[in-house]
């Protein structure tokens, strides 16, 4: 069973800064990628960026240049958001893709994070 707990979330003004960390209970080596999405009210969530096993990086157009996606060497995943607008404001999911050989294929997502941003 992978588990996941976001923290680092809160209310920021426009152009402030904010880091978000996913602590992991296994290992990040043996899932196949870890990524952060966002659901803002009445909308569906969207994929804000995703690291994979390699270390490739994938993010959203509308959080380029803004926002970086890291990971530790053993079982956090990082999110680092500058610039931030208030279209930002959504609660913030971490997400594992596990598969074989080491897990059952699945995703797994932690319980979310507040991030409001302030005008």
């Amino acid at each position: 069973q992978v588990q996941l707990v976001e923290s680092g979330g809160g209310l920021v003004q426009a152009g402030g800064s904010l880091r978000l960390s996913c602590a992991v209970s296994v290992s990040i080596s043996r899932l196949n990628a870890m990524g952060w999405y966002r659901q803002a009210p009445g909308k569906q969530r969207e994929l804000v960026a995703n690291i994979q096993r390699g270390g490739s990086t994938n993010y959203a157009d509308s959080i380029k240049g803004r926002f970086t996606i890291s990971r530790d060497s053993a079982n956090t995943v990082y999110l680092q958001m500058n610039s931030l607008k208030p279209e930002d404001t959504a609660v913030y999911y971490c997400n594992a893709q596990a598969g074989p050989p080491w897990y059952k294929a699945s995703d797994y997502w932690g319980q979310g994070t507040q991030v409001t941003v302030s005008s």
